[in-house]
């Protein structure tokens, strides 16, 4: 399984050629794990009705897990590996624990994430 941090998730309600085609392949293929924080902020950002609705649609039919524990162990791990300080914020710690903590891979555009993520830990 795959966590999809909403940097991915972003450009491929944008349509952008180069992710969309792998990500729509991958959510056919039920191999997408959704995290309810990233989208979250996917419909803090929503422009409109229609745009919640896409997002809200994705989180309704997607697999998931519940979160209990992951913004605690990223706010641990966090403040063991000084994450704060190379600008990793408590919500992007909490998406790769849950991710960690499921054996899941982490798909992301945040070169500041990437930075702390075991090279097995990332996708592609």
């Amino acid at each position: 399984m795959i966590v999809v941090d909403t940097s991915v998730w972003i450009e491929f309600l944008r349509g952008n050629s180069s992710i969309y085609p792998n990500l729509k392949l991958l959510l056919e293929k039920n191999e997408i794990l959704a995290f309810e924080p990233v989208f979250g902020e996917l419909l803090q950002g929503a422009k409109n009705k229609r745009e919640r609705d896409i997002i809200s649609n994705y989180w309704i039919n997607l697999p998931k897990f519940t979160s209990d524990g992951s913004f605690f162990l990223g706010g641990l791990h966090s403040g063991q590996g000084k994450w704060l300080s190379k600008g990793v914020g408590l919500i992007d710690c909490s998406i790769l624990m849950y991710a960690r903590e499921r054996g899941c891979q982490l798909w992301t555009f945040d070169k500041k994430l990437k930075s702390i993520l075991h090279y097995d830990e990332m996708y592609p």
